[in-house]
């Protein structure tokens, strides 16, 4: 009987993809990731192991080679960063991603965030709970402009969201209308939010470094609940301290969880949030489920939503 792995905190023994896999004839192996992981310790919850449904671990050359058995390996989420897919191919294991699985989430999500700074909601909520009664102007969605950076999922379904609120949306690739396209420079000028949707990549780490930030509209908002490595983080707080931005919302940070001398405590206007965006009841059953059904047609030789088409091992 194949033994797989499943790493995703929020799946548990006995719960419908624990119950999924057992029926498709698999020994299913629990250790949920809560927190930063050595090698040693994924190397060691990988042995005898041939299929893995994880969350974010860092699924790095060491880890894969230390794994022969391993033959597939399937994220529960949209973004594979964590995973070395390169070497990953070279050792012949499939890497698979379930795209849009939680891009309504996210989408909702993204929303609230928007909402949060543009009323001051998380600090009038802090100054009440601190024994205060604060009370400071917010502004209004409607009649503003929201820049979407990114193409995928979630920017497509943020797009109707904002124009509920009546704002317009401005888009560095092909969203539905009505968002305009335009330049990434533009988009920075023009917008009074700017909220992050695009994969991580080599192109795109820092793509918000002190330069962008510089050319961001005076008083605007960033919101990332993409990747946070998009985001020089040094940047940005120097950005929001100054009052050149009015603020952030980032629901993903460069290292998360976020280390007690983050340069983003204490900065007034920054709010960050623990990387929940796409954690609904809805968005976690759905994405605990086909991550399980991608994992058996992967080792089955069939995989679906590959990122590596490979002949598993």
């Amino acid at each position: 009987m194949a033994t797989v792995l499943i790493t995703t905190d929020y799946l548990t023994p006995g719960d419908e993809v624990d119950v999924f896999l057992t029926r498709q004839g698999f020994a299913t192996r629990h250790d949920p990731m809560r927190g930063p992981r050595r090698p040693e310790h994924l190397i060691a919850a990988l042995a005898g192991v041939e299929g893995a449904l994880i969350a974010n671990e860092p699924m790095s050359e060491q880890v894969l080679s230390a794994a022969p058995e391993l033959r597939a390996v399937v994220r529960t989420g949209v973004g594979y960063d964590s995973v070395d897919v390169a070497a990953a191919t070279r050792l012949g294991i499939s890497v698979s991603n379930l795209p849009g699985i939680n891009s309504n989430a996210v989408a909702e999500y993204t929303i609230g965030l928007l909402l949060a700074q543009a009323r001051n909601i998380v600090p009038m909520a802090a100054g009440v709970a601190a024994g205060g009664w604060p009370r400071r102007d917010g502004h209004e969605l409607r009649g503003k402009t929201l820049g979407l950076i990114g193409r995928g999922a979630v920017a497509r379904r943020v797009v109707p969201l904002a124009q509920a609120f009546g704002m317009t949306v401005l888009g560095t690739g092909e969203l539905p209308t009505p968002a305009v396209l335009v330049t990434l420079d533009e988009l920075l000028q023009r917008s009074d939010f700017v909220s992050l949707h695009t994969a991580l990549t080599p192109r795109t780490r820092h793509l918000i470094d002190a330069a962008a930030l510089s050319r961001m509209k005076p008083g605007a908002h960033l919101i990332n609940t993409a990747r946070g490595p998009i985001v020089d983080t040094v940047a940005l707080a120097e950005a929001v301290r100054s009052g050149r931005l009015a603020g952030a919302a980032l629901d993903v940070v460069d290292v998360e969880p976020l280390p007690a001398d983050s340069v983003l405590r204490g900065v007034d206007g920054i709010t960050v949030c623990s990387h929940m965006a796409g954690q609904t009841a809805e968005a976690r059953l759905a994405a605990g489920l086909e991550g399980a059904e991608e994992l058996v047609a992967a080792l089955a030789g069939h995989p679906r939503s590959a990122v590596n088409p490979v002949t598993p091992r």
